[in-house]
């Protein structure tokens, strides 16, 4: 495996194929793969997620990818998660009340409180928060959302992003060797290549 071999964890659930080309596009070498021992070897790992918490955790647990993925973290390399791939780092989600989920990181997963529609979708703009290698030069950029819920972390110091719905809404995440993003960097046009290509070359 090289550095720009990436899996994206295939787990019968989320947009494999876009994030496979955008992958490709920015010079990396995508695998599609749900084997273990794929991605415990792998040099970089991406979780992306469409649907709902509950689903995505009894997948990943199906798939028997949860202490993998514990353990690719701790190991400390590169992951990225996308959208519900963000979502699931954190301890729970109220989309899937008793449901845990990976709990990489302090803090929950909650419906966007706001008075405007439900879901977030569509193009909003980014305000970084902290430096973050993968978001270098994002500043008031246009992302592309679809998403109910947002991330709640304990420790403010994880969002190295946020965008405004009504009311402030984690946009990104990152903590050492991880990272995830509640938009969507694969239809996001250049600026979301950008960052992805970003990750490729950590």
């Amino acid at each position: 495996m090289g550095k720009k071999d990436i899996v994206i964890v295939d787990y019968g659930l989320g947009n494999l194929h876009s994030v496979n080309k955008a992958v490709s596009q920015v010079g990396g070498n995508p695998v599609i793969t749900g084997d273990r021992e794929a991605i415990a070897a792998a040099e970089k790992v991406i979780l992306p997620g469409v649907g709902a918490f509950g689903d995505c955790m009894k997948n990943l647990d199906k798939a028997g990818v949860i202490p993998v993925i514990k353990e690719y973290i701790r190991a400390d390399k590169p992951f990225l998660g996308i959208c519900l791939g963000m979502q699931v780092l954190f301890e729970e989600s109220e989309e899937a009340p008793g449901v845990k989920g990976l709990g990489v990181f302090p803090g929950k997963v909650a419906l966007i409180p706001t008075d405007l529609k439900i879901p977030h979708m569509g193009w909003n703009r980014l305000e970084l928060k902290t430096s973050c290698p993968l978001l270098t030069g994002s500043e008031g950029k246009y992302v592309y959302f679809v998403h109910s819920y947002c991330c709640q972390p304990e420790d403010p110091s994880l969002i190295t992003a946020v965008c405004n719905y009504g009311t402030e809404v984690t946009a990104a995440i990152g903590k050492g060797n991880v990272f995830g993003f509640q938009y969507h960097p694969e239809k996001s046009s250049a600026v979301g290549l950008e960052m992805l290509k970003r990750f490729v070359e950590l």
